[in-house]
């Protein structure tokens, strides 16, 4: 990839195609692989059927720095990152929001999140799970014990 383009807003349209006319044909999602709320999303996404492939990564890895050398991959450890297979890149409710479009049963779904009455929810589904990943993390910034793939609740703070 030699360039990147601006963080998009909504997903791409119902043909297929950004605006620009660049057809979206599969798309890569980096995740905090050690994130257990980003490991569920990515066990839930590879379960839907799929109208754009989606190739989970986990950020920051070494696959995800050869597919992208010039991305920032300490941004894409706090953020949410999708990147096209034309170089498109989306973060945060955009990529949520990009996510749901490529699957067949949530593609009205992202259109509905993508329009002005829809973002504010986009945006607050993104803060809420920055803010649990956050509270899994604990006050050390390290996870709790997940082990067996079952993380607990966080509990109120203080």
């Amino acid at each position: 990839m030699t360039t990147t383009t601006a963080h998009r807003e909504d997903p791409p349209e119902a043909s297929g195609e950004t605006r620009r006319g660049t057809p979206v044909r599969r798309l890569t999602v980096l995740y905090d692989a050690e994130c257990p709320l980003c490991v569920h999303l990515r066990h839930w996404l590879l379960r839907q059927r799929q109208l754009v492939p989606l190739d989970l990564v986990p950020a920051g890895s070494q696959r995800a720095r050869d597919l992208f050398p010039d991305l920032d991959h300490a941004a894409t450890l706090r953020e949410i990152t999708v990147v096209g297979d034309r170089g498109q890149v989306y973060t945060a409710s955009a990529a949520w929001i990009v996510c749901l479009w490529a699957l067949a049963d949530h593609r009205p779904r992202a259109h509905w999140l993508a329009t002005p009455a829809g973002q504010p929810l986009a945006r607050a589904a993104v803060l809420a799970a920055s803010r649990w990943r956050e509270a899994l993390k604990g006050p050390g910034g390290g996870g709790g014990d997940c082990s067996d793939g079952h993380c607990e609740a966080p509990g109120p703070p203080g």
